[in-house]
């Protein structure tokens, strides 16, 4: 840790309540790791009112560095009419912080409501180097947005992706670093960026890894039984849900003894129910909704032996990497994201996007040779070893002190 410090925007709403300010679990651990880096963390954040979702804590949950941070809440303001009616004031908030902080760093993805790319844009009128953060590749799914959803979905998809872009290259050019969650979307922006860095927005701790022994019982136990396979995350059409209900029909019709779960909540569900009873599937797939306790999401992806995936948009979801190092080989669409996680010890099995009889293959091959199996889970936990919060937090903030 240096005695300089940092501003942080971070998109994660922030809940007011009688008793104080809630946060997501894991948002609340990256406070804590980055206030173990710097002397003074100040973090812009907006709020939202109402009932938080059930992951939601209170901030002091951050634990020992909490006296350190300082929290700044802004507005949600996502609809025109909300982000003009406070723009002026919140864009002096902002740079009375600029102002004050010695390091800064930005998430961006959005234009209406993201104050992201608006304390970048101030950062670069004053002259002031700047890092950008993002995770997916906002404008690309926005523009494949364009062909699902509602009226008022796609109409919103058409008019915003092209200006999106703009704003994300003008930004990204600017800055003096770039913070790239994932190789997606690291090759997409790293033309455009003067310090182009590939980073892991994780919250794993070594402690979360799958263990040696919990490994070779996980082994043995592949190698008889239904194929289990499993997926952790929203059910949203980018999540490509009712691709995966596809796959295990076909699963299904070729005979493959499997069993399979889908854990959380999304637009889709509805969908899935309706497709699952159409292919006679609910006896062997279960949806399970959100499940709170991160113990139990955790032991549920150990108890997985292939994470199904076929997400449609090009986004670094960290699910790949909680699958891994549970010892869960991926099996999914083809993106230099998930490419690049398996690169070293091809802990899983990728084919092309949209090729629902390719991975209906891929895991048929699997459920009928479980020597293969129990190689696949075996590198899969190679793959994962690597991924640890406080390593993956302190290499952030070097570069950030370094470029910054």
């Amino acid at each position: 840790m240096n005695n300089k410090s940092i501003l942080l925007y971070v998109p994660v709403p922030l809940f007011q309540s009688p008793g104080g300010y809630l946060l997501e679990d894991q948002a609340c651990n990256g406070l804590h790791l980055w206030a173990e880096n710097f002397s003074a963390l100040t973090v812009l954040i907006p709020v939202e009112h109402g009932t938080p979702p059930p992951s939601w804590k209170p901030i002091e949950s951050v634990g020992a560095n909490s006296d350190r941070i300082r929290i700044v809440p802004l507005p949600t303001a996502y609809r025109p009419d909300q982000f003009l009616r406070c723009y002026r004031e919140t864009r002096n908030i902002i740079s009375d912080e600029i102002d004050k902080a010695d390091y800064l760093s930005f998430a961006i993805g959005g234009l209406i409501g993201d104050w992201g790319s608006v304390g970048s844009y101030l950062a670069h009128r004053k002259g002031r180097p700047y890092a950008v953060w993002t995770d997916r590749v906002e404008s690309e799914v926005m523009r494949r947005s364009a062909s699902t959803g509602s009226f008022k979905r796609r109409l919103k998809a058409r008019l915003m992706h092209r200006p999106m872009a703009w704003s994300e290259r003008y930004l990204i050019k600017r800055a003096a670093l770039g913070l790239f969650h994932g190789k997606e979307t690291f090759d997409t922006y790293a033309p455009y960026c003067k310090q182009p860095e590939l980073v892991h927005d994780i919250h794993l701790k070594k402690s979360d890894h799958i263990t040696p022994d919990h490994l070779s019982d996980k082994m043995v136990q592949a190698a008889e039984g239904p194929l289990k396979i499993g997926y952790i995350g929203r059910a949203d059409p980018m999540k490509g849900p009712l691709d995966w209900i596809e796959v295990l029909g076909g699963l299904a019709a070729r005979g493959v003894d499997f069993e399979a779960f889908w854990m959380g909540e999304g637009s889709e569900l509805d969908a899935m129910e309706a497709r699952i009873s159409e292919l006679d599937l609910g006896d062997r797939v279960k949806l399970l909704g959100f499940v709170k306790d991160r113990d139990q999401v955790l032991e549920k992806y150990r108890e997985t032996q292939c994470f199904l995936f076929c997400h449609k948009t090009p986004e670094s979801p960290r699910c790949l990497i909680e699958a891994l190092v549970s010892g869960t080989p991926i099996v999914g669409y083809h993106g230099a994201f998930a490419e690049n996680l398996i690169a070293d010890n091809e802990g899983g099995r990728l084919v092309a996007m949209d090729d629902v009889a390719a991975l209906t293959d891929q895991l048929e091959e699997l459920a009928r040779d479980r020597v293969l199996l129990a190689d696949l889970i075996d590198a899969a936990a190679k793959d994962g070893d690597p991924f640890e919060d406080e390593e993956v937090f302190r290499h952030r903030s070097d570069v950030i002190k370094k470029y910054l």
